[in-house]
C-alpha cells in the first residue's frame, strides 16, 4: 500500500484572493446563461425529448456478402430492403438495434444455413431474428396494396358445406389467385423449396388450384387466417413433410403481418415463428419429432440414421412440449419407409438399452398411432386445442407409375396428372393410411382429418426435384445434370403443393367460431 502523500495546492493564497473577484463575476453571468437554458427547454421540451431519443451513435452495423458467412456475433433478416441488426449482448434492448439498407440478393442467404440429407433434411441453424418494419421507409404503392386488401377482407368468405368432401376433385389451373404468396416476397423461405431462386426454369408449378367436386374451398384470405389465429399458438409436428408445410404457413400468415415484429429461431426440436403486438403474441410453430414417440432420430440437426430405432409407447419426453398449444397438426410417415419392418427398442434409450426387435411396419405404426392417440385423449382439452392429422405424402420415384416411360423419377415433369387410363398407384402404404383413419374415429378427443394423400399423388410435377440443397450445400450444375441420384422426390416446392393443404387447415379455423 503506498503511504499517502500531501498534495500540493494548484494556486497559493495570494493567488486565490485575486481571483475571488473574477470568479463572482464569471458565477453572474453562469446564472443568467443557466435561466435562458432552462426557459428553452422548457418550451421545447418535447422536441428535446424527442431528440434525445433518437440513435447518434450506435454500434457498427456488419454487413455480409452473397455466399459469405455471417458475422458470428450479428443475427439479421431482411425486411424489404430493411434489416435489423443486433450484437448478441444486445438482443433484449431494440433502441440499441441498427439500420441499414442492402440490396435483394442479400435476402435468405443471411437467414439460414440449412441442411438436407435424403428424405430427411433439416435445418442446421441457431438463429434468432428480429425484423422491424418502420412506417416511415414503407412505399406508397405497398401502402396502396394494404388499402386494396383491407377492402376485400369486407367481402364475406362463403364457407363449403360441413358434409362436402373436399379431398375429392381436381386440380385446375389458376393464374389469378394462385400462388397465395410470392416465393421472393416470404423471406422465411429455406433454400430447400425456394426452387425459383434455385435456378427452376418454370413457374406453373405454383399456379394450380384444388378445385373440389362437390364445393369449393374458401378464398384465402391472409388478414381474416390472422385475425382466427391472433393471440394463439400454431404447431405441426413431425417429420420433414410437416415441416415444409409449417414453412407454407409461414409465409401464408407472414402475407397478412408486413407491419409487425417478427422473429424466427429455433431452440432444440422447436422452430417458432412469433408475430408480436403490443397485446398480443401469436406463433406458428414446428416440433421434429419423426415418429412421433421416442426415437434415436429426435435430434433436430443429426439425425441421419439408417439403423432406425423406436419406443413405440414412449412419447411423454415429446408431448410435455405439445401442451398449451390452440392447433396442433400432427403426421408421420416418410420416415417409416425406409424398411420393411421396424426396430423396437427393448428397454430405454436413458437406460442405455441397445437390443431391438424387428416388427412390421404396420404394427409397429399402429402401435405409435395408439400411444399417440391416448397422450391426446389424456392431455388435450378440445375447448382449448384443436387437433389435426395429415395422411401421407406420396413419394413420385418411378415415372413408369403415371405411365412416362422415358422419365427420370420426377425431374422435368412440369403438369399435374391430369389423365390417367389406368388407376394411379406411386407405391403409398395405404396400411399407414388406413391404421391413422381407424385410430381417430376411435378417440375421445375430436380429431380432423386432412386427407392429402390422393390429391398429392397427382402432383408429379410439384417436387423440389434437383432444384434444391443437398447436406447442406446447393445441387452442383453436374449434380443437377444427374437427377437420377440426386432428385428430391419426396419434399415440395414453395409456393406449392403444401399451400392447398394448408388451404383445408385454413377452411377448419375460419370455419370455427
Amino acid at each position: 500500500m503506498q503511504p499517502l502523500r500531501r498534495k500540493t495546492p494548484l494556486f497559493t493564497t495570494s493567488e486565490m484572493g485575486a481571483m475571488k473577484g473574477r470568479k463572482n463575476n464569471n458565477l453572474s453571468i453562469f446564472v443568467v446563461v443557466f435561466s435562458i437554458f432552462l426557459f428553452g427547454l422548457f418550451m421545447y421540451n418535447e422536441d428535446v425529448k424527442s431528440i434525445a431519443e433518437f440513435p447518434f451513435s450506435s454500434p457498427k452495423a456488419h454487413e455480409t456478402q452473397e455466399g459469405g458467412e455471417p458475422n458470428k456475433h450479428v443475427d439479421s433478416v431482411q425486411e424489404d430492403n430493411v434489416v435489423v441488426v443486433q450484437r448478441e449482448s444486445e438482443k433484449k434492448d431494440v433502441e440499441d438495434s441498427v439500420t441499414v439498407k442492402i440490396s435483394k440478393s442479400t435476402s435468405r442467404a443471411q437467414l439460414e444455413k440449412s441442411g438436407a440429407e435424403d428424405e430427411d433434411s433439416d435445418e442446421r441453424v441457431d438463429l434468432k431474428t428480429v425484423v422491424e418494419k418502420e412506417k416511415k421507409i414503407e412505399m406508397p404503392r405497398a401502402e396502396e396494396e394494404e388499402e386494396v386488401e383491407e377492402e376485400e377482407e369486407d367481402e364475406k368468405v362463403e364457407l363449403p358445406p360441413e358434409d362436402c368432401d373436399l379431398f375429392t376433385g381436381e386440380w385446375v389451373l389458376d393464374n389469378v389467385t394462385h400462388p397465395l404468396y410470392k416465393e421472393d416476397k416470404c423471406e422465411f423461405l429455406t433454400s430447400q423449396v425456394t426452387c425459383m431462386k434455385n435456378g427452376r426454369p418454370d413457374s406453373l408449378y405454383q399456379n394450380w388450384k384444388w378445385k373440389p367436386r362437390d364445393c369449393s374451398l374458401p378464398k384465402f384470405k391472409p388478414k381474416l387466417l390472422f385475425q382466427k389465429i391472433r393471440g394463439k399458438r400454431l404447431m405441426f409436428v413431425g417429420d420433414s413433410l410437416n415441416r415444409n408445410q409449417w414453412e407454407s404457413m409461414v409465409c401464408m400468415v407472414n402475407s397478412a403481418v408486413p407491419s409487425y415484429n417478427k422473429t424466427w429461431y429455433k431452440t432444440g426440436s422447436l422452430a417458432i415463428f412469433k408475430i408480436e403486438e403490443p397485446e398480443h403474441v401469436t406463433t406458428v410453430e414446428f416440433y421434429w419429432a419423426p415418429f412421433l414417440v421416442e426415437s434415436n432420430s429426435d435430434d433436430p440437426n443429426m439425425h441421419s440414421i439408417l439403423n432406425r430405432i423406436i419406443m413405440p409407447e414412449s412419447i411423454e419426453k415429446h408431448g410435455m412440449n405439445w401442451k398449451d398449444v390452440d392447433y396442433l397438426i400432427f403426421n408421420t410417415y416418410i420416415w417409416w419407409m425406409n424398411t420393411f419392418s421396424m426396430k423396437v427398442l427393448r428397454g430405454s434409450f436413458d437406460e442405455g438399452s441397445t437390443e431391438y426387435d424387428e416388427v412390421p411396419r404396420p404394427i409397429a405404426y399402429g402401435r405409435v398411432l395408439k400411444t399417440w392417440s391416448k397422450w391426446v385423449d389424456d392431455n388435450i382439452d378440445s375447448n382449448r386445442t384443436k387437433v389435426f392429422f395429415s395422411s401421407t405424402s406420396p413419394l413420385h420415384i418411378k415415372s413408369e407409375d403415371w405411365n412416362n416411360p422415358d422419365g427420370i423419377k420426377c425431374a422435368k415433369e412440369t403438369t399435374p396428372i391430369l389423365n390417367m387410363s389406368t388407376p394411379l398407384d406411386v407405391g403409398t402404404d395405404r396400411r399407414l393410411f388406413a391404421i391413422v383413419n381407424n385410430v381417430i374415429q376411435s378417440m375421445k378427443v375430436s380429431v380432423y382429418f386432412i386427407n392429402i394423400t390422393s390429391l398429392s399423388e397427382l402432383r408429379k410435377d410439384a417436387h423440389t426435384s434437383v432444384y434444391t440443397i443437398r447436406q447442406g450445400k446447393m445441387l452442383t450444375p453436374e449434380q443437377q445434370a444427374d437427377p437420377t441420384t440426386y432428385a428430391d422426390c419426396i419434399h415440395w416446392c414453395l409456393p406449392g403443393l403444401p399451400d392447398t393443404w394448408n388451404e383445408f387447415l385454413y377452411t377448419q379455423i375460419i370455419s370455427q367460431s
